[in-house]
């Protein structure tokens, strides 16, 4: 059975819709609260209920693009997260996420243990 999943490509677009709405959901996720409003854009609470419901749902139900009016619905606002609200948060806040903060810290971590590691 696993076999004829793998050939098969609509089981490939189901993943790769998933994992889209991972991605968008965890960008929400890791983005400024405060952005959203200064973006003009709705709150940081509403984009992650509605990408959370989004991806959840699949996860739950399964995910098949071909016959279900909710994945479509959850991929669509998917797209207008990334599309829409994410290139507005990040001309706000300058191109660096969060993993720039990380990486920072790291740095620092490897200054201070007597050598520069990174």
């Amino acid at each position: 059975m696993l076999a004829y999943d793998l050939l098969n490509p609509f089981w490939w677009l189901s993943a790769g819709v998933i994992l889209f709405k991972a991605f968008a959901f965890l960008d929400a996720a890791t983005r400024q609260a405060d952005a959203y409003p200064a973006a003009e854009k709705k709150t940081k609470g509403f984009w992650l209920v509605l990408l959370g419901l989004a991806l959840g749902l699949d996860l739950l139900l399964g995910g098949s693009i071909t016959g279900s009016f909710i994945t479509l619905a959850g991929l669509v606002a998917a797209i207008v997260y990334m599309v829409d609200v994410r290139p507005a948060i990040r001309a706000l806040t300058g191109w660096r996420g969060p993993t720039d903060r990380l990486t920072q810290a790291l740095r620092s971590l490897g200054r201070r243990g007597g050598g520069n590691r990174w």
